[in-house]
């Protein structure tokens, strides 16, 4: 996993300089803007971290610029700061995704717990996404039978009614069912069933 960084977004030189001593005293790497565009410029797709960004700035607003943020393959969770903040102002970031909206002057503590917050939901949702994409590479490597068989099978049908369906005869939907649990690393049948759900093969599953 990559190294985090906290991406401080702020125009005032003070704002940054004091919200990059204090995330680095907690050893955070922390890397500055003085404005968003130059942070959506500089982004690297696909890095760790969260980002702290101010709402009112010269140029493009931090309002605007979470707007941007997917066009910049940007995803990872923001928090909105702002000394001038507003329940308008609020509502918008969240709505938009913002994590949550801190009003200056912050309390240190409380920056830092939302700051770690958010890295932990970052790690979370790579964490999730790295599974998913080891759940849709083993899919892909199935035969076209034995994905017949593993729909079949997170629809909670048995062997013999998954035969009955396709045609076969059960010992085949045994070996299929064999092969696919082994192919998609399955330990157990809920596992199995929390693939499919994830692959979108089944919105749910309530068992038989």
């Amino acid at each position: 996993m990559a190294e985090q960084t906290v991406y401080v977004v702020d125009d005032d030189w003070d704002v940054r300089d004091s919200l990059q001593w204090l995330l680095e005293s907690v050893g955070l790497k922390v890397v500055s803007f003085e404005n968003a565009q130059a942070f959506l410029d500089s982004f690297e797709p696909g890095s760790s971290g969260c980002i702290l960004m101010d709402v009112r700035m010269p140029g493009l607003s931090g309002i605007s610029a979470q707007k941007k943020l997917p066009d910049y393959h940007v995803d990872i969770p923001l928090i909105m700061i702002s000394g001038h903040g507003s329940v308008d102002m609020a509502v918008t970031a969240m709505t938009q995704g913002a994590r949550t909206f801190i009003e200056k002057p912050f309390n240190d503590q409380l920056l830092l717990d939302h700051v770690q917050q958010a890295l932990a939901q970052d790690l979370a949702q790579r964490d999730g996404q790295q599974k998913l994409q080891s759940v849709q590479q083993h899919f892909a490597a199935l035969t076209k039978r034995e994905r017949q068989v593993f729909e079949q099978v997170a629809q909670g049908l048995a062997n013999q009614d998954i035969a009955e369906v396709l045609g076969i005869n059960r010992k085949t939907v045994e070996g299929h069912r064999a092969n696919l649990m082994s192919k998609m690393a399955a330990q157990s049948l809920p596992e199995l069933i929390q693939m499919a759900i994830s692959l979108d093969l089944i919105s749910g599953y309530t068992g038989q």
